[in-house]
Formats: structure tokens, sequence, C-alpha cells
């Protein structure tokens, strides 16, 4: 699979959604992840990343414009155990309840769906970065599998990490009506050595109305620092 700029594959979508990044710096020091989200309508744009811990959550901007927080508001980051979580909606609490338990991340994913937004069905994306004796990640994604809401495919894609390579899914190809699910497998993305580099590639290139906020984080698979950047359209 060819390897493309995050730059390109942002600027040519005015609509992927929610996306996930996940990889390698190219010096092969930093485990990379990041997180963006995007909105069209009042209620969708109306959010903030704030970090809590080594955890991200989602808040409204003014609250008093909340309409429905069902599937706008949860935790997109959590850490549990030697293990990173990041996804689009709630399963990341589902994901780390289940890792907790010593269970699987696939299996944590066999109990939810697709989101029942009727009738773009989004996607339900997910990665979870694991730090053991050797780091690797996986990546998934639940999709609508007869455009309905009736049935549910689920695809799981495990990644040994290579300098300079990541792995970016999102919940769209573009926008539409209804929106377009993601398809194949995750694109493959040339990665940066520096964080404040990659945050501004992929804040300055997602689409300007859209765009909401945007989480990015680098933690060295030797000695297991973190560094975290948070950026957010409303402040």
């Amino acid at each position: 699979m060819k390897k493309s700029s995050i730059a390109s594959l942002l600027s040519t979508n005015a609509y992927p959604g929610r996306g996930i990044i996940v990889g390698l710096s190219p010096d092969g020091n930093q485990a990379v992840s990041a997180y963006f989200i995007m909105g069209r309508s009042e209620n969708s744009r109306n959010r903030i990343f704030r970090a809590e811990g080594d955890d991200v959550m989602i808040y409204p901007f003014d609250e008093s414009k909340v309409e429905d927080p069902s599937l706008i508001i949860y935790a997109p980051v959590r850490t549990v155990k030697n293990a990173l979580i990041v996804t689009n909606g709630d399963q990341t609490d589902t994901i780390r309840d289940f890792l907790k338990k010593s269970d699987s991340f696939e299996n944590a994913l066999r109990t939810r769906g697709f989101e029942p937004d009727k009738p773009n069905y989004t996607p339900r994306i997910s990665a979870l970065l694991h730090f053991d004796k050797c780091w690797w990640y996986q990546m998934s994604i639940l999709k609508s599998a007869d455009g309905e809401g009736k049935r549910c495919n689920r695809f799981t894609f495990d990644f040994a990490p290579v300098a300079g390579l990541g792995h970016f899914i999102h919940t769209y190809i573009g926008d539409g009506k209804p929106l377009p699910s993601f398809e194949g497998e995750p694109e493959q993305v040339e990665l940066m050595d520096d964080i404040d580099a990659l945050t501004a590639c992929i804040w300055d290139n997602l689409n300007a109305d859209n765009k909401i906020s945007l989480f990015v984080r680098f933690v060295d698979v030797k000695t297991g620092e973190a560094q975290t950047r948070i950026v957010n359209k409303h402040i």
C-alpha cells in the first residue's frame, strides 16, 4: 500500500469526520497517536477536548447549546495498565473495562456496533497501543453491513511498528448525504519526529469550517515518557 502524506489526505477531504492516526516516529523512538473530531451541525461543533491526567475528555464549549449529548460527549482517550486506548465514542470505556479484566480488545468490540445515527450509521473506530515488553498496536472499525443498520461488520488490524509509518482510519471517505463510510484497510501515512510539527500538519490541513479539536501524543518507547498536545477551535 502506498504511503501518503497526512497533509494531502486531509486537505483533499472536506469531511473525513473523526480520525485516528497511530504509528512510529521516523527515528524509531516515539509511539505516535492522534485523534481529531469534526462537525457540521451546531451541536457537533460545540465541543472541546480537555486533558484529565493521562486521559482526555470531550466537553461542550457552551453548555446552553447542547442538544443531544449521547454521541458527542465521551472520553476519546483512556490509559489502563500498559495500554493507551483511542476511539471515536464511548466504546473507549468498554475497551478499558475489558482490559481491566485481562480480556481483549476484540472481545470488547464484539459487544458494540456502529453508531445508531440513521441514515449515516457512523462507524465506530478504535485503536489500542500496547506497551508491554515491546510495543505494538491494533486498530478496528465497526460498520453497517447492509446500509440499513440491521447488521454489523467488525474488522480488526494488528500492526508491527515500522519507523516513519503511521496508519490512519477515519469515519467517512468524504462529505455526502448520507455520509459514506470509510472503506478498506487503514491508510498508510508518513509521520514526523517532532510532535509540534505533526500537530500543526494535521490541524492546518483539516477543513477550516468543520474542524473542532485535535489530540496528539508521543510516548517514548524506551522510557514511557509522554508528550501531549491538544488544540481546540473554540479556545
